[in-house]
């Protein structure tokens, strides 16, 4: 007979420094079991082939996950110039091979300064978007291929941290949905040799910085659960770009029971933080134009 693994309800926000060559799933898998987690959730998968911060959110911390997955990233890249592949990076198969001038410096800043601002991205078949509930990656190495709608992306950074003769080692600061493989993959076009992704580490995520995580290795030499629970970050972790608004007792409660309540004074359009008078976190809502926020995620009474 097989026995059930216990879990328990924990609500929080742990910064995961992921692995090389351990998917994103596998991860949150991992950190859940050490936790004995009912529930958790990652926000923004990295490759296997990629490492670096993945917020893991449990409880309640789920319920506002999409605020995550909607924060912009900082990585570091390594590019191997000459070479394109398959996937855009290390795991793929050699496309095609060229000579890699003896690029400046000055050259590279000159290319990789067209890349800042705004532009459109059509996603890679090597990515975890889904096609009918498939991964495309899935379909991907069965060989099939499907059109996909080119998506809106913001680069605000692409600085360029080092360089040999052929590799770039870079710092990118992106919108939400970025492929920094495809833009590495365009970058190699721009410069006329090619390039693949050789080295992916996300160091920011939101408000989220590496210096602030916490690796597997780490996690597994605790075997105290409290211990375990004091490396979490509280649920307004997830939501801490957003103005906080603290209401009335009378309006907590309604707010609580799903009822729009008054805004308060300078607060006029937008998400809100919502809290109530000894500051216990109520849960997202909107300002609406009409003067009025309404709930739109609360965290559960009993949390």
């Amino acid at each position: 007979m097989i026995t059930k693994r216990p879990t328990r309800n924990v609500s929080g926000v742990l910064l995961l420094n992921k692995d090389l060559g351990l998917s994103s799933n596998r991860a949150l898998q991992q950190v859940k079991r050490l936790f004995q987690a009912n529930k958790a959730g990652h926000t923004g998968s990295l490759d296997p082939l990629a490492s670096g911060v993945l917020p893991i959110c449990f409880g309640e911390a789920t319920k506002f996950s999409r605020f995550l997955l909607d924060a912009d990233k900082t990585y570091i890249a390594t590019a191997k110039l000459g070479i394109t592949t398959t996937t855009a990076d290390a795991e793929g198969a050699a496309v095609a091979v060229r000579a890699v001038p003896d690029f400046t410096t000055q050259q590279i800043q000159q290319v990789i300064t067209g890349f800042i601002g705004a532009s459109q991205q059509v996603p890679s078949m090597y990515s975890a978007l889904k096609h009918n509930g498939q991964p495309l990656y899935k379909l991907a190495r069965e060989g099939i291929e499907i059109e996909r709608s080119a998506r809106d992306i913001f680069i605000y950074e692409y600085i360029l941290l080092n360089k040999t003769a052929d590799t770039l080692c870079f710092q990118i600061k992106c919108s939400k949905g970025t492929y920094i493989r495809n833009l590495i993959e365009d970058l190699g076009e721009k410069l006329g040799c090619g390039a693949h992704v050789v080295q992916l580490r996300r160091i920011q995520a939101g408000e989220f910085h590496l210096a602030n995580s916490y690796t597997l290795a780490q996690l597994q030499e605790i075997d105290d659960l409290n211990k375990l629970d004091s490396l979490l970050l509280p649920v307004t972790s997830t939501v801490q770009q957003w103005p906080q608004v603290v209401l009335p007792e009378q309006d907590a409660a309604l707010m609580r029971s799903g009822r729009a309540v008054l805004a308060p004074a300078g607060i006029t359009q937008g998400w809100v933080c919502m809290l109530d008078q000894t500051q216990q976190f109520l849960g997202m809502g909107e300002a609406l134009n009409d003067g009025m926020i309404v709930a739109r995620r609360l965290v559960s009474t009993k949390f």
